[in-house]
């Protein structure tokens, strides 16, 4: 969020990728972190840039709680364990668990004017997570309500009469076609479509499952390679298949760099310090771009790889 990077390139004197483009810009004084200078409120939403903190999303008192029922509210049972991981515990007659990473829900109101009308989603992470992924990915059993949940500031992001209506589809309405489905596990990098639906997921192009049971979701989170299997038709295209959910290496807070040709070029990662041209490589390192792919190896991708839209539209 503090690094800003600039080049010359594509015909132009100057190219600027902003740190504040890169996430979600809380306003933390004492940490040098200030309100987004551009955007006044939440895209598609009212939430104020100058009211943004951590617990805007998060409940401080994690007060938001996971019944045996499968309800979530801010009261009842007692709270007994976290949530979130493959590990926790469930809810039983006589107690509940946290909701995914405390996330607030229905009736909060982080600032005035602002009240939250959808519930945190139903999500599983591994127990070992924000760890380099040069081995085996990361993967969060997201299982539904994500998108609908960013809507609590995000709301019309995707309504016809917010002028987005060309949006990317998302939520429990962008359920994955066949081709689509198709696509995502046949698709290993550019040019090649020879994966298979139990080795296809990548945590750079997450979905979510289509389902609220706990069960099938612990036993899919892992950070070991022990679930790596890709998409079905009960399977959506949600907010975090594309962005990352705090801050990314990348504008729009995108999972990989979305305003370049390729995100790997000649086999390596596009730097300053490799010979790449300076459109490809945007002002930033090797190092600081394999970083900002979480330590994958640039030769996991094709040797010109291109946007990882394409895993699921294959337009490569």
């Amino acid at each position: 969020m503090k690094k800003n990077y600039r080049w010359s390139g594509e015909g132009r004197d100057k190219e600027a990728s902003q740190g504040e483009r890169h996430g979600h810009n809380i306003v933390a004084a004492d940490y040098g972190y200030s309100a987004d200078t551009k955007l006044s409120t939440a895209p598609g939403g009212n939430f104020p840039a100058n009211s943004l903190s951590c617990i805007s999303c998060h409940d401080p008192h994690g007060n938001y709680r996971r019944s045996v029922d499968g309800t979530i509210s801010n009261a009842g049972k007692p709270i007994i364990a976290s949530g979130s991981y493959n590990n926790s515990p469930e809810p039983d007659a006589f107690s509940a668990v946290s909701v995914y990473r405390m996330l607030a829900g229905k009736g909060y109101r982080a600032t005035p004017g602002v009240e939250f009308t959808a519930d945190p989603p139903t999500a599983v992470a591994p127990s070992a997570y924000n760890r380099e992924e040069s081995s085996t990915d990361t993967r969060v059993a997201y299982g539904s309500g994500v998108s609908e949940w960013c809507s609590n500031c995000h709301g019309s992001i995707h309504d016809a009469g917010s002028g987005r209506a060309t949006q990317h589809p998302s939520g429990k309405q962008g359920k994955l076609s066949a081709e689509i489905t198709y696509n995502y596990n046949a698709y290993l990098s550019s040019g090649n479509l020879n994966g298979s639906a139990g080795t296809a997921y990548s945590s750079l192009v997450p979905f979510e499952m289509g389902t609220d049971d706990y069960a099938v979701l612990k036993a899919t989170a892992n950070s070991n390679g022990s679930n790596r299997s890709g998409a079905t038709m009960d399977a959506n295209v949600m907010c975090l298949s594309c962005h990352r959910a705090h801050a990314a290496g990348w504008d729009s807070s995108m999972r990989w760099n979305p305003n370049t040709t390729f995100i790997v070029y000649d086999g390596k990662y596009p730097g300053t310090d490799n010979g790449a041209p300076a459109a490809i490589a945007q002002g930033r390192t090797s190092a600081e771009v394999k970083m900002a792919m979480y330590g994958r190896r640039a030769s996991d991708f094709a040797v010109y790889q291109r946007s990882l839209c394409n895993k699921c539209h294959a337009k490569d």
